[in-house]
């Protein structure tokens, strides 16, 4: 029996990062996918584990081949996706994967694997969002507003999700996870 993806989004600044780089380091059996990116690697990122960086014509062609679940413009300049190729690979040889998104892929990949698990992280109370999202306080007034806004409406496409994990605490946020990729596995 052929392993299951599961896509865990959810809104920005819950720690979906954190989570997946948690899981990667507690439980090296799940496969984590890696986006490919057309931005250059910031120092210390080491190609093929924190990203794949191809060149935009890589990636055009990747795009056209049809070898991308999901892609998306970010910050209107670089583009990132989830390659297709590896987590097949992954899915056949009967581990379950794991990807780690925003809310565009998560709706991009229910179009192109709707049997996927989608898992929707989400903070213990709005109060605490807005902590994580002011906490660094290098954000002005007018930026402020406009991720709170995103988060607002990024909370709302809970009902979409099959299920959800409440990310009060890292560790447990793991366990809950794998909890549920076993189970289903």
């Amino acid at each position: 029996m052929t392993a299951k993806l599961f896509v865990l989004a959810g809104p920005t600044a819950v720690g979906k990062g954190t989570v997946a780089a948690a899981m990667r380091e507690q439980h090296p059996e799940i496969f984590l996918s890696v986006s490919a990116t057309t931005r250059r690697p910031r120092p210390g990122e080491v190609d093929g584990v924190h990203y794949h960086f191809v060149s935009a014509d890589e990636f055009d062609r990747m795009v056209a081949e049809g070898q991308m679940l999901e892609w998306a413009v970010v910050h209107g300049v670089n583009r990132y996706g989830t390659p297709r190729g590896p987590v097949e690979a992954a899915l056949a040889a009967g581990r379950p994967a794991l990807l780690e998104i925003d809310l565009q892929g998560a709706r991009q990949v229910r179009e192109s694997m709707p049997e996927a698990v989608f898992v929707f992280l989400k903070p213990p109370s709005w109060e605490e969002l807005v902590r994580r999202l002011v906490g660094r306080g290098t954000e002005d007034e007018e930026e402020r507003e406009r991720r709170l806004t995103t988060a607002r409406e990024e909370l709302a496409a809970e009902a979409e999700f099959d299920v959800t994990i409440v990310n009060r605490e890292v560790h447990a946020a793991v366990e809950d996870l794998v909890a549920l990729m076993v189970d289903h596995h």
